[in-house]
């Protein structure tokens, strides 16, 4: 029986109210942390060195779900969201869309409008993933979501269908299996994973939530990062807290986190930094909690693996005519 180590953090760092935060980023070259409410539609930033120093840069028309570096441009980064693919200013907010993502059946269906993106990060190859579900606002659960993969060249594949909720695209520290957690079956899964081609294979569980349901009833795996030595931290949506999980899928520590909703951690440095969830969606409109949609911070120790960026170059941009970008 592995020891489990226990923290606990008491506060947050930064109260908020965000209805769905989550996606959070850390930009190092700034020393910043940026993530997003998906619900409320807003992109916020803050410096580590102090939480006095958020701000919101832009309330958004459309909904982002998760956020990535691009290569050899730091005034923009590209984001997965409502309709697909995108490329933000990282300053004003301003953005456009590069590549949607549904086939024209699909659009005539109202998949667009129906379906969110949620959750995604980039390869070591620069390709960046993306799992788009239904939007909780629009419609109703369903497992009718899907996992779309943009190359450099602007080309979209579609590795996975009949997902409900994807959460934390990631890969391991040997870079040969990518892990893609499904929450409603409260479930990680593992695939064998090609660096070269981006080709997954043999899906298969990786962790599931303990049968004695010891973190709650309502407790599922949401998003998750790898440290350095090849272990996942994953936030336990409903479950009030982080776990970090050993490659062989044991729990070996866990954070226990003052609200009830987690939603995803990211490393900055040596510390977890970690979004949660549920600051509008109590009775009456209150937060489910004292601190729902807040972010906490806590020193854990390890650094996390390398965050790769999409490497679009021109292609992302969308190409230029008379010098200006245009978008599809």
């Amino acid at each position: 029986m592995v020891e489990v180590k226990k923290y606990e953090i008491k506060e947050p760092w930064l109260k908020l109210s965000c209805s769905l935060g989550e996606a959070p980023f850390y930009e190092e070259a700034t020393n910043t942390l940026r993530f997003l409410d998906v619900e409320q539609r807003k992109i916020h930033s803050v410096s580590l060195t102090s939480p006095t120093t958020h701000k919101i840069i832009a309330e958004t028309a459309d909904s982002m779900g998760s956020t990535a570096d691009i290569e050899g441009n730091t005034t923009e980064f590209i984001f997965g969201g409502k309709y697909g693919y995108g490329i933000c200013n990282r300053n004003t907010g301003a953005y456009r869309w590069i590549k949607k993502v549904w086939s024209p059946s699909e659009v005539a269906a109202g998949k667009p409008e129906k379906f969110r993106g949620n959750d995604g990060a980039v390869d070591s190859a620069g390709r960046f993933w993306m799992g788009f579900m239904f939007d909780p606002l629009v419609t109703s659960l369903n497992s009718d979501g899907a996992m779309f993969r943009l190359h450099p060249d602007g080309t979209l594949h579609r590795p996975l269908d009949h997902i409900t909720i994807p959460n934390g695209t990631t890969w391991n520290k040997q870079d040969n299996i990518m892990y893609l957690t499904d929450s409603p079956h409260k479930t990680i899964y593992q695939f064998d994973y090609d660096p070269i081609t981006g080709d997954i294979s043999n899906k298969r569980p990786y962790f599931v939530m303990p049968a004695d349901n010891r973190y709650g009833d309502d407790a599922v795996p949401d998003g998750h990062c790898i440290d350095e030595e090849g272990y996942m931290w994953t936030a336990l949506h409903g479950g009030s807290h982080v776990l970090r999980i050993s490659p062989e899928g044991e729990i070996v520590a866990e954070i226990k986190v003052p609200t009830q909703q987690p939603t995803s951690p990211c490393f900055c440095g040596e510390e977890l930094l970690i979004t949660s969830a549920g600051g509008t969606g109590g009775e009456g409109g209150k937060g489910v909690d004292e601190f729902a949609g807040s972010l906490f911070r806590i020193h854990v120790g390890v650094r996390g693996l390398k965050r790769f960026k999409f490497k679009g170059g021109v292609a992302v941009e969308g190409g230029k005519v008379d010098g200006e970008i245009v978008g599809e």
